[in-house]
């Protein structure tokens, strides 16, 4: 054998070790080995707090275990970093438990990852018992806690995340908040809550970018994915939604300097039963934003209301200031939509009448009403789309007012 292959052997060799080597420092750290029960009783927050900080510190790739089993974890559950390199929490067969009353939340939120690099979280159900006694929380239940929003899963300040396998449901509010991220998948995650169900988005996206969320299932009495602030580089596909409120990009003006949005992309999804299609909305004289090249594209309407949605005048208050939106929209296209409108208005594009849309495009579009009045109509204002291919029902017919 030559001094080569000799060397060569001894090289091979070298580097079998020390992967054996890493792979056996690697720990998994299972949260009952830190006191968790699992019998859907006791509080195992604590426990699965100290199963994360030695699973963060110890040597990387680590893990945080959930064997089967129902666990029950009161807030805040803060699983903080930095840690010492990758890090996922394995919850298959585990189904994890919010306490089921509001008054419980002494701080907005449930379960947060913050400050992370290299997260993965795989399988588990998060289940955030919004019902109390058979009964939905309430709209004035939600009102009395102002500002408890992320009572559900959180990531903050989480670079290269992998969330797949998981469920999500019954959340107070937001089922996961993706704040201050960058380079976030979401894969096979199913989200779902009554369709009566208030203030619960799906998934909500601010100040973050590179997001990608597919092969996805969300039904939920509100939005199934929000667009919020911040929201750049955000590609959605082969998601279905419905019931609740579709996807939507706002509401912006909201905040004194908001950052712009800029880049979403959603295709290859299917929308079923709900309030709203695609929406893009912005408070009637709010503050001054942007938000531009956002495409919805191939997308299946079922029933839905008011499919494709430009809404400048958005006002949930009951008494909003008078004026126009200050938020500049601009290099917006709708492609390849088609299915059912369950309005006779299927699309309404009303734009700011101070800062009109810009560079709007519409194609290949079909969407039919089949209730009374005769069939799917268009109302547009402070816009003039570009028209390709054949669209109905037609796109502005009276111009733009």
């Amino acid at each position: 054998m030559g001094k080569a292959s000799l060397l060569y052997q001894r090289v091979v060799c070298c580097l079998l070790l020390m992967a054996l080597t890493a792979k056996n420092h690697a720990i998994v750290v299972d949260v009952k080995s830190k006191g968790a029960k699992a019998d859907g009783r006791t509080n195992d927050g604590p426990a699965i707090m100290d199963a994360w900080k030695a699973a963060c510190a110890g040597p990387p790739p680590s893990s945080v275990l959930f064997p089967p089993g129902v666990y029950v974890a009161f807030p805040l559950v803060a699983l903080n970093g930095p840690c010492k390199g990758p890090i996922e929490v394995k919850a298959t067969g585990a189904t994890i438990k919010a306490p089921p009353a509001l008054v419980v939340f002494k701080h907005p939120g449930w379960i947060e990852v913050m400050n992370v690099d290299k997260l993965t979280m795989t399988g588990g159900t998060y289940d955030g018992q919004a019902k109390q006694l058979g009964r939905l929380i309430t709209t004035a239940q939600i009102a009395k806690h102002a500002g408890y929003h992320r009572i559900s899963d959180s990531i903050t300040n989480v670079t290269n995340a992998l969330v797949k396998d998981v469920t999500l449901a019954n959340s107070k509010s937001y089922h996961m908040d993706i704040f201050r991220c960058e380079n976030t998948r979401l894969d096979h995650v199913t989200i779902d809550a009554p369709g009566t169900s208030v203030y619960n988005d799906g998934i909500h996206i601010r100040s973050s970018k590179g997001v990608n969320i597919t092969n996805t299932n969300i039904k939920t009495g509100d939005a199934c994915i929000t667009f919020s602030y911040g929201s750049k580089n955000v590609h959605v596909e082969k998601v279905t939604c419905g019931p609740g409120h579709g996807f939507s990009t706002g509401s912006l003006g909201r905040a004194k300097k908001e950052a712009a949005i800029a880049g979403i992309w959603i295709n290859n999804c299917t929308i079923t039963g709900a309030k709203n299609g695609v929406r893009i909305k912005s408070l009637v004289a709010g503050t001054p934003g942007t938000a531009s090249d956002m495409h919805f594209d191939d997308i299946i309407m079922n029933d839905v209301g008011t499919p494709i949605l430009i809404d400048q005048q958005y006002c949930p208050e009951k008494n909003c200031q008078k004026g126009s939106s200050k938020v500049k929209i601009s290099n917006v296209s709708f492609r390849k939509i088609r299915g059912s409108s369950s309005t006779k208005v299927a699309m309404k594009l009303d734009c700011s009448p101070e800062l009109p849309c810009d560079n709007v495009e519409m194609a290949d579009i079909n969407l039919t009403f089949k209730g009374s009045g005769g069939p799917a109509t268009s109302e547009c204002s402070n816009v003039k789309p570009k028209v390709i291919g054949q669209v109905v029902p037609p796109a502005c017919p009276g111009g733009s007012k």
